[in-house]
């Protein structure tokens, strides 16, 4: 089929290219007048934070929606008159800003407790009608835009918590991936036109699959971040497909084929390469499903949306391009600064003989570098990041800050008491004060405020100040000791029901949330993973070796995250506040994306070395050929994904920091230390067994992924 669909591409070129750029331009339009979509609500079905918030919602719909604080630092005092006048000035205009509902100022009366005791740091807490994630980013920028205008020398304004936490950050560092990407792709081909193939097809497929995760946000819950998670796959997936199959129409012609001959062969082969792994990667992406949270489903589906689309694109449009440039592919070529493949070939020749004459050592080796790097995973903690991670060039951070300095840490991270007053009782109210005192005795509690009752006296809100930062561990210890104790001996026979909600809470139950299915989700993968190799390979030894090596990586990756993040390792280079729990869809969404991604290379390697045993049926020298014939290719793709993933880590937002870190460092050890080392070490000293399958697994159907 793959060889069908090259050879309709390569005949209807122009109609094909001018199909993808119409896709590409439409699709840029219908995003943009759509509008920006990341304004959907995320729920955490069967949580007792998502309770508080149905609760809210319901029957206290002015609390239901978020907040964020506007903290203000004033070196004359929040009271003096002319200070006083530009903070009631500034509330003002923003209490007209689209959706926000009201703004409990620091001068209200019943609202001293917003100013500090030396009365310099003070917070107006900003109530929106929307839950947090559908506070749109225009409303985020309006507000941003007047506390910059009323900021001057004497008033420090600045923007933290809630909403303000929930950026959008913008694209910044995708040009730095794909300018590295260039240089490596000069090198590795040597060609100007060669080089810019791989862009050309990557930067279509983004595009259309970056606009179409824009639409998709109209439809399903989408995190703000899922434009540059999409675009940092969309990227280096788009450009290690084409530089497969570019290598191999280049092959083609050294062999002196004709270039729809040379077209369709590489599309023959590496194509069917291509067409697998991006099959795997989205696969590997839906599994994400499983997660049970709507906006992770979400954030699954996107990113497989732009890998698919980008994998059509590595074969249809590529061969498309290719049949207008033809053998013009090497024009322009740069000489002075490659070496000749035959070169590398030699290198790699010799480099899979060292490894074969010592298999067991390199094995050893390899293992123990894994190992090393996995340590810290034993000590990690999924959590959410607060704003005292981020950088102080981030108002957010300085916000933090302020407040810390004026109120207490705690103050970051409120925790809301919701109280459903199910059945009319006289005694409703002192219910309610045993409940407020229980939680003020409680250890960790900083302060409590007065029960806050609606007008149908059937619901109520307290507020909860902890005396640890939201991101603490005694934070969320504290949290589990007011849901499983001090409330049930509080208000047990009341007839009043008790759940503790707010953003700090919700985050706290959907770590929790995701801790229990993540052993669920990994287990779908590795078994679909397993499968899978088992189908192309027809061996039973390939997949569990592919199993077992995938996850070492994957954990050395993750003890990575664990010292920069969590420990805050090199946390000025990374560019983080201080170190933090890891964020907890962290590694479930990494997992997803490197169990896809590493399938390319094993196949790549695998399925040369399955080529060579069968014309030889000699496995050291089907090991030491097909490593001499990939790893140029697979090296070159690894460098360019690792430095495109490399390049989200200049960014301000830490969660891009955690998944660009995390998947350079997983594919730097996935292309070096497992498939150029240690596969071969391990398929040296099992020797025939490799290719191992039982005869009750014979009726298993053959799936052809071969290279000429």
């Amino acid at each position: 089929m793959i060889k069908k669909i090259a050879l309709i591409s390569y005949k209807y070129r122009l109609t094909v290219v001018i199909i993808w750029l119409c896709l590409l331009g439409g699709a840029a339009v219908w995003a943009h007048f759509a509008g920006n979509g990341f304004a959907t609500n995320f729920r955490l079905n069967g949580t007792d934070s998502q309770a508080a918030s149905d609760l809210l919602s319901s029957r206290f719909p002015s609390e239901a929606g978020s907040t964020g604080d506007i903290v203000f630092k004033a070196s004359g005092g929040i009271y003096a008159p002319q200070t006083r006048q530009e903070i009631q000035t500034l509330l003002s205009r923003v209490s007209n800003v689209s959706q926000v509902s009201s703004i409990e100022s620091p001068y209200g009366q019943q609202n001293l407790d917003q100013v500090s005791l030396n009365g310099e740091i003070a917070y107006a807490v900003v109530q929106f009608n929307s839950s947090l994630t559908a506070v749109t980013d225009q409303t985020i920028n309006s507000i941003q835009t007047l506390s910059d205008q009323a900021s001057n020398p004497n008033l420090e304004i600045e923007l933290g918590s809630g909403v303000f936490s929930n950026f959008r950050p913008q694209l910044t560092s995708e040009a730095i991936g794909i300018t590295a990407a260039i240089i490596i792709l000069l090198i590795v081909f040597g060609s100007i036109i060669a080089a810019g193939l791989p862009i050309f097809n990557a930067l279509v497929g983004i595009g259309i699959g970056v606009s179409l995760v824009e639409l998709l946000a109209h439809l399903i819950a989408l995190p703000s971040f899922s434009t540059q998670l999409g675009a940092m796959l969309g990227i280096g997936v788009g450009i290690d497909y084409t530089l497969l199959i570019v290598t191999r129409y280049r092959q083609g012609l050294s062999r002196n084929l004709d270039p729809k001959a040379a077209v369709l062969a590489a599309m023959d082969t590496a194509g069917r390469s291509v067409l697998f792994a991006g099959i795997a990667v989205v696969i590997s992406l839906l599994g994400m499903l499983i997660s049970g949270v709507n906006f992770i489903q979400g954030l699954g589906i996107a990113s497989a949306v732009v890998v698919c689309i980008t994998m059509l694109a590595s074969i249809t449009l590529l061969p498309a391009v290719l049949s207008f440039i033809g053998r013009k592919i090497d024009h322009l070529k740069l000489r002075k600064i490659i070496d000749k493949p035959s070169d590398s070939e030699r290198y790699w020749y010799r480099w899979s003989i060292f490894i074969q004459k010592r298999p067991i050592r390199v094995l050893v080796i390899g293992f123990a570098i894994l190992v090393i790097l996995a340590i810290p995973l034993l000590s990690i903690r999924l959590g959410s990041s607060d704003s005292s991670n981020q950088p102080t060039s981030s108002t957010n951070r300085r916000a933090y800050d302020l407040i810390s300095e004026g109120f207490g840490v705690g103050t970051n991270g409120p925790l809301l008491i919701a109280a459903a007053i199910n059945q009319p009782n006289p005694l409703y109210r002192t219910y309610l004060h045993a409940l407020t005192e229980s939680l003020r005795a409680t250890p960790g509690v900083a302060s409590v405020s007065p029960a806050q009752i609606n007008r149908s006296a059937d619901a109520a809100i307290i507020q909860v100040i902890p005396t640890t930062s939201p991101e603490a561990v005694q934070t969320t210890d504290l949290i589990n000791q007011i849901r499983d104790s001090v409330i049930p001996n509080t208000t047990n026979g009341t007839g009043i029901t008790v759940h503790v909600g707010g953003v700090t809470a919700t985050y706290s139950d959907l770590s929790n949330l995701l801790q229990k299915r993540l052993a669920i989700f990994i287990s779908a993968v590795l078994g679909l993973s397993f499968i899978l190799l088992l189908l192309v390979f027809r061996s039973v030894v390939i997949p569990i070796k592919a199993v077992v090596m995938n996850i070492f990586s994957i954990g050395a990756a993750y003890g990575v995250l664990v010292a920069v993040f969590q420990w805050g390792w090199l946390k000025s280079i990374v560019g983080i506040g201080q170190g933090g729990p890891i964020d907890s869809y962290v590694p479930m969404i990494m997992f997803a994306v490197l169990f896809g991604l590493s399938m390319d290379y094993e196949v790549f390697l695998i399925s040369r070395i399955k080529e060579e045993y069968g014309l030889t049926s000699n496995n050291s020298q089907a090991v030491a050929r097909g490593l001499t014939h990939t790893a140029r290719v697979i090296s070159a793709a690894a460098l360019i994904m690792v430095t495109v993933f490399a390049s989200f880590v200049i960014t301000d937002f830490r969660i891009l920091k955690e998944f660009g870190l995390g998947l350079a460092v997983a594919i730097l050890i996935d292309a070096t230390v497992v498939r150029l080392a240690m596969v071969p070490a391990a398929m040296e000293i099992l020797g025939k067994a490799n290719w191992w399958l039982p005869r009750w697994l014979e009726w298993l159907p053959k799936v052809r992924i071969g290279r000429d």
